[in-house]
């Protein structure tokens, strides 16, 4: 069956102005970088989570801790998902016990890593909070999750995919949709 053709939704400049805001918004809200520390869910949150951090330092003048999150053990589908399953690594060198956690992912759709990477993080120890930042919010919540920053809403349907490329030269990013099958959609 034939897809419908992919279509950008933000191109490099693009993913680079809303990681700006996005910055700033955090900023604003937790009223600067003091108490924060960023946690990126791999695979697609470490790189933006690491964007997020040096604009932090480019604002603020401060290194914000980084870490990053492997949520595979604390998946709701792992007995689903057979001998396949690849365990990544996880690394939050430093404390988050009354931090104010940034969790950052790319994608935000049923809500499910995030409510596994939030079992993570209580693993680590007991947060002031934990505050979300997403790219893209694609909508199609099974769970009642929300980010507390979004990039961008794109509505999509279940047939879509939300596909972000965040490595290597800023003008290389991008966020492109690709299509469900030609004809067919929510």
């Amino acid at each position: 069956m034939k897809k419908a053709p992919a279509k950008t939704i933000l191109d490099g400049k693009g993913v680079e102005r809303v990681l700006s805001r996005l910055t700033h918004e955090i900023l604003e809200k937790n009223k600067g970088a003091g108490e924060i520390v960023l946690v990126g869910i791999a695979s697609g949150g470490i790189p933006l989570s690491r964007v997020i951090r040096r604009k932090i330092l480019s604002i603020e003048g401060v290194e914000v801790p980084a870490g990053f999150v492997d949520i595979t053990l604390y998946r709701d589908d792992l007995s689903k998902a057979g001998y396949q399953t690849r365990l990544k690594r996880t690394e939050i060198p430093f404390s988050i016990d009354e931090r104010k956690v940034i969790l950052v992912d790319d994608v935000l759709y049923t809500g499910r890593t995030i409510r596994a990477a939030m079992d993570a993080l209580m693993d680590f120890g007991r947060p002031r909070n934990i505050q979300l930042a997403v790219l893209i919010d694609r909508g199609h919540r099974e769970l009642p999750i929300r980010a507390d920053y979004v990039g961008r809403n794109v509505p999509t349907s279940r047939g879509e995919t939300v596909e972000v490329r965040v490595e290597g030269e800023p003008d290389e990013w991008s966020v492109v949709l690709t299509g469900a099958p030609a004809g067919k959609g929510e």
